[in-house]
This record gives C-alpha cells, sequence and structure tokens, in this order.
C-alpha cells in the first residue's frame, strides 16, 4: 500500500479514537500545532484532516477548527453488508499489463510500449506551444468545440494527407481521441455484433480487444515479416466467406514492420471492392518511414469511398496526446452518429495545439529528427540483440515505424525466457498477446522509441547471457 506523508499524525488520531481517548466533539489540534509538532507543511496538514473527515472521524467546523465527529460510534460493530466480488478477466488484466508503461511503478527497462520516451518527446515544444495557444484562446479553450472537430484543423490535415496523394474530403473527417477510437467508430460504422472481418495475424492486443468487445467474428490474415499482409490468403478468405470488413497497417506494421507495395495495395484494394468490404486502414506510422518517400496509403488509390483510413499524433509527438483523426468515406453518416456518441469533442487545447504544429512546419521538422533517431534506434536493437543472443534468433531490419518483431528458437523454453527478464528488471511484449490463437508463442515485440541508456543496454546484455 502506498504511504502518505499526513499519516504521522492521522494514525495517531484515529487511535485515540477508536480507544475512546478523544471522545465526540473532542477538538483535535490546530493545523499550526500539527505542521510543528510533526514538521509537516499546511497542505500535508489538510490533506491529512480531509482524509480523517473522508474517513468519518472528523467534522471540520468554519472558523472554529477540527472536531471529533458526533455521528462515529467508537464501538460500532463492523458493517454487516458483504459486497459481490469484482469480476475480472485474467487474460486481459495480464495482456493489459503486458503493453502497459510501468515507469510509475518499479524500475525496470521496458521495451514493451508503443509510444516514444520521454527523452525522444519534443517536451519543449509542445509546451512552449500549449504556452502560446493558451495565450492566444483563453477561456475559449474550455468551451466545447464542434464534434466533428476544429475546421482548422481538419483543413490542415487535409493539406498534409494532399502531400503524400491522399485525397480527403473535410466534410468526411472526424477528429478523434486518438487512433483507438477512430478505429472503434470505423468498426462500429461498417459492421454490426457478428458480423466477419478480416483481421491481420499478428495484431495488437488493443485492437484485438476493441474487436472482442464489438462482439465481431474474426478471420486471421497472415503477415509475413518479409512480404506482409498476404494478398492471397484474404482474396481466398472473401471468396469462401462474407465478410463486412478487413482491418489492415500497410505501412509499417505493428509489430513486423513489414510495408506493402504499392502494387499490393492496389491488389488488397480491388479485392475489397470487389466483394463490397470495408477497408479500415491504420496509418498511425506512416510519417515514420526511415529512408526515401512516405509511403502511399491504401486511401491514394480509391475511389469508391470504400476506405476509411485513421491516424495518430500520439504516435508521432507524445502518447499523452490524445488526438487522431479518421477519414471515413462513404461510411460518414454513421461514424459522425458513432463519434458524438462517445463524447461533444476533443480537448481544444491538443486541437489547437495540434493545428499551430502543423500550420507552422514544426510538426514536419520534428518528424524528420525523429525518423533520423528512430532509423539509428532500430539498427542498435539488431546489434545488440545479434551480438548477445543466441545466433539463431530469427529477426527482419523494419522499413519504419519503432517496432522489432523476434523470433526465438523453437527449442527456447519461453516461459523461462519470461522468468529470466522479470529477474534481470527487463520487458518485451510476448508475442502471444497478438492474437486469438497460439501461434506466436517464440515470438516477442521489442520498441525501440526511446534512448538506449547504458541500463537499457546492460540489461539486454545480461539476459542473452542466461540465455546462451
Amino acid at each position: 500500500m502506498k504511504s502518505y506523508k499526513f499519516e504521522l499524525f492521522t494514525i495517531e488520531i484515529e487511535k485515540n479514537v477508536r480507544e475512546g481517548i478523544y471522545k465526540p466533539g473532542h477538538k483535535l489540534p490546530s493545523v499550526r500545532q500539527i505542521k510543528e509538532k510533526y514538521q509537516l507543511s499546511s497542505s500535508t496538514v489538510q490533506l491529512g484532516y480531509e482524509h480523517l473527515i473522508l474517513s468519518g472521524f472528523v467534522d471540520s467546523i468554519p472558523k472554529s477548527g477540527y472536531y471529533v465527529s458526533n455521528n462515529r460510534e467508537s464501538n460500532a460493530q463492523p458493517s454487516t453488508i458483504k459486497h459481490k466480488p469484482v469480476v475480472r478477466d485474467a487474460t486481459f488484466s495480464n495482456h493489459l499489463a503486458l503493453t502497459t508503461s510501468l515507469r510509475m511503478g518499479r524500475k525496470i527497462s521496458e521495451f514493451n510500449v508503443a509510444a516514444p520516451g520521454d527523452l525522444i518527446i519534443p517536451q519543449k515544444l509542445l509546451l512552449r506551444t500549449m504556452q502560446q495557444v493558451i495565450r492566444k484562446n483563453g477561456a475559449g479553450l474550455l468551451r466545447y468545440y464542434p464534434a466533428s472537430g476544429l475546421p482548422l484543423l481538419k483543413q490542415n490535415i487535409v493539406k498534409q494527407a494532399a502531400s503524400y496523394q491522399t485525397r480527403i474530403s473535410q466534410d468526411e473527417l472526424l477528429i478523434t481521441d486518438g487512433a483507438l477510437q477512430a478505429l472503434y467508430i470505423a468498426l462500429s460504422a461498417t459492421c454490426e455484433s457478428g458480423d466477419a472481418i478480416a483481421l491481420e495475424s499478428p495484431c495488437v492486443f488493443s485492437v484485438l480487444e476493441v474487436i472482442r468487445v464489438l462482439k465481431l467474428k474474426v478471420i486471421e490474415v497472415p503477415v509475413d515479416s518479409i512480404f506482409g499482409f498476404d494478398i492471397d490468403f484474404f482474396n481466398k478468405a472473401c471468396e469462401k466467406n462474407k465478410i463486412k470488413a478487413v482491418v489492415v497497417t500497410p505501412n509499417f506494421h505493428n509489430p513486423t514492420g513489414t510495408l506493402l507495395s504499392d502494387e499490393q495495395k492496389k491488389m488488397l484494394l480491388n479485392i475489397a471492392q470487389r466483394h463490397h468490404i470495408a477497408v479500415i486502414e491504420n496509418d498511425i506510422y506512416g510519417d515514420l518511414h526511415f529512408q526515401g518517400q512516405r509511403p502511399s496509403t491504401i486511401k491514394s488509390f480509391d475511389e469508391s469511398g470504400l476506405v476509411l483510413t485513421y491516424s495518430s499524433y500520439a504516435k508521432t509527438l507524445a502518447p499523452g496526446i490524445r488526438l487522431g483523426w479518421l477519414s471515413s468515406g462513404q461510411f460518414m453518416e454513421r461514424a459522425e452518429q458513432v463519434r458524438f456518441s462517445l463524447g461533444s469533442s476533443v480537448s481544444p487545447l491538443y486541437q489547437e495545439t495540434v493545428n499551430h504544429l502543423i500550420e507552422s512546419s514544426s510538426y514536419d521538422r520534428h518528424v524528420r529528427s525523429f525518423r533520423l533517431q528512430l532509423a539509428k534506434n532500430a539498427h542498435f536493437a539488431i546489434n545488440l540483440l545479434s551480438t548477445h543472443f543466441p545466433e539463431n534468433i530469427s529477426l527482419v531490419t523494419p522499413y519504419g515505424g519503432y517496432n522489432l518483431w523476434v523470433k526465438m528458437p523453437d527449442t527456447t523454453d519461453m516461459k523461462f525466457f519470461y522468468q529470466q527478464c522479470d529477474k534481470i528488471g527487463v520487458r518485451f511484449t510476448p508475442g502471444y498477446t497478438f492474437s486469438f490463437s497460439s501461434a506466436f508463442d517464440q515470438y516477442f515485440r521489442l520498441v525501440f522509441a526511446d534512448t538506449f541508456s547504458p541500463k537499457r543496454i546492460e540489461a539486454i546484455r545480461q539476459l542473452g547471457q542466461r540465455l546462451r
């Protein structure tokens, strides 16, 4: 249990009340007296008294002080009310813990959270821009913004998409509270409970949970570590099943890092159009290419309106910037209704901040620098594993993004592997969280979107030693 400074005096007061030393109505020491006796700050003492008030031990009387509550019975019998146990999904809780940061808890070397690290986030740029936005907009930031998003922000997203030949109409664009909400809206707009969808496999845990919550049936389409999404498998699945939508990450797939060629994107789209299947395109890593031009989107080849593309600034700026967007194509009417049902608008501060960054070209400058750092990190991570891990591990250099998909030898006892990870204090994302099946038990994902400190390097070196 977490302890608090104010417990230095609150525990003693509670004890005296329970034992009857302090009777109901007894006046308690003032904030100043407690402060001097226990060498605490005034705010800490006040927090302690607020805790006692909420616990029912103390009453506060304005301009008089704090008193033992008259409503508390010192001989009171324990309550006989029994609460029903809270039912939790053990698998969900486990997978959630494995994909969530523990930086606020015990100190470990985290390679499991798909988000830029603290030292890579453009903190000064973001905070300075936020201050500018607050000075400019003032109390206007405290009001609701349009449910579909700030019009000027949408205009700038449309212009930005046009720079990589993706045509988006402002009328079909929704600003969302991150990428996962955009996916939820897209699936809700195109599918009903019980419908079948095609889904890339492996696939991130958060996407699998959205699908589970919406009660959709899944056909898992293999993603090869070199060739990417299996177009032939998808085509055969469409011929044999009534599929309503396909969820795909063509640019730097998470976790494999693969990139589909323009030809593959067009083939996938043609199959979807032939069967009238909605294509839900995840483009959150599209800006993070390591070399050459920014890759195209499936949306850029679409004339039918069947493609719904979504992205987010949480992956390129900071995980706390909960702002994404969804280009909903011919499904705008339903998507807009779903979006509104989830809350009136995304944080005005985030919308204005991101808009300012895009408009001033600050976003583009940051992303160019970020891409370079990620490319260096990717090669450093590969060299680190190749040097210290068993020789016959399997991994492929990603083309962009910040995920490395690693297959351990078939002879590796993965239970032992994760036990050693825990002992050393290093955390990867286990492969079994990326599928409803057990197809990826020998895999793990390493995220290289943070600096490789000596501590993190040493953790991987030690783990490799134990595996050899």
